[in-house]
């Protein structure tokens, strides 16, 4: 990312809603990006942020010019993202499809869709490996 920090924001209030971007140094809002139907989760990563919209989508921004720049069709209800570590698949949760999407980043296509528990749902980054924070350990599932 080019230029100071910053936060995006899903603000879901309902229809189509706004991402909201936030200048962590100053504390204000610099720019909104209009993206799909209820926005409920964002994974950012360089110069791109996701964005899972509750309408069965994906807004890809642009995070240098605050643009969506492609939008992906993935399950019903996406409530959640998460990119690899190398930023290369995104993975999104789908509520009511009872599976996870896998996104290509690079040709922003999904190029898996795997089938899990019912109403999956999630709540920040839910890709792994990695050890899990001494403060958060008491939260682990197994």
């Amino acid at each position: 990312m080019v230029g100071a920090p910053r936060v995006y924001v899903a603000n879901s209030g309902g229809g189509v809603s706004p991402v909201s971007v936030i200048d962590t140094t100053t504390n204000t809002v610099t720019a909104t990006v209009t993206v799909g139907a209820v926005p409920s989760g964002v994974a950012v990563s360089g110069s791109r942020a996701y964005v899972v919209n509750r309408g069965g989508n994906v807004s890809v921004i642009d995070t240098s010019t605050n643009t969506v720049i492609a939008t992906v069709t993935v399950g019903n209800s996406p409530t959640g993202v998460a990119l690899s570590d190398d930023a290369s698949r995104a993975y999104v949760a789908n509520r009511d499809s009872g599976n996870v999407s896998v996104i290509d980043t690079g040709t922003n296509t999904v190029i898996a869709t795997v089938t899990v528990g019912p109403l999956p749902l999630s709540l920040g980054d839910f890709v792994g490996p990695g050890p899990v924070p001494v403060e958060l350990q008491s939260f682990a599932i197994e």
